[in-house]
């Protein structure tokens, strides 16, 4: 090594890896105010583009869950019954509805296709419940998100 030549310093962080300075730190080192947060929608305590975390939410998550832990979708099904008796909005109660046959049919087929395993039928069967079960689920989240009734509560189908 060439005495003289400089290899690097260790002192400290390179220039061109240093954070930049933002508009808003320049403000706030000379004393500026922060700018107001952003207004909120037409709903209380929800701002736009958010997710609304109602009832019926929160039984289709529970009902996902339940692929991981299988308690969660009982835990549903036991709120879905508890809240369907509560005061709540028009639109929830196709919700409820919707939701406790999601429910039993997901056990039901679940049971069936149990037994049906032993005649090999019960693994066409199950990847079927799951996906309708999947979808129910789904579908009771997205009009839940829209505060919409469900179409067709009582339908055994999608």
């Amino acid at each position: 090594m060439i005495e003289g030549e400089e290899r690097g310093r260790l002192d400290g962080v390179p220039e061109n890896l240093q954070p930049k300075a933002r508009p808003r730190d320049k403000e706030r080192k000379q004393g500026g105010a922060p700018p107001p947060p952003p207004p909120l929608s037409g709903q209380p305590g929800q701002a736009s583009g958010s997710f609304a975390l109602n009832n019926p939410t929160i039984i289709s998550l529970l009902y996902l869950a339940g692929f991981m832990t299988i308690i969660t979708s009982i835990v549903g099904l036991v709120l879905a019954f508890v809240w369907k008796d509560e005061p709540h909005e028009a639109w929830e109660d196709s919700h409820y509805q919707y939701l406790i046959n999601t429910f039993w049919i997901g056990l039901a087929g679940s049971i069936i296709g149990f037994i049906l395993m032993f005649a090999f039928i019960g693994f066409l069967i199950f990847p079927a419940i799951a996906v309708l079960f999947i979808v129910r689920s789904v579908m009771s989240l997205i009009n839940a998100q829209k505060q919409e009734p469900m179409p067709n509560p009582g339908s055994w189908l999608v």
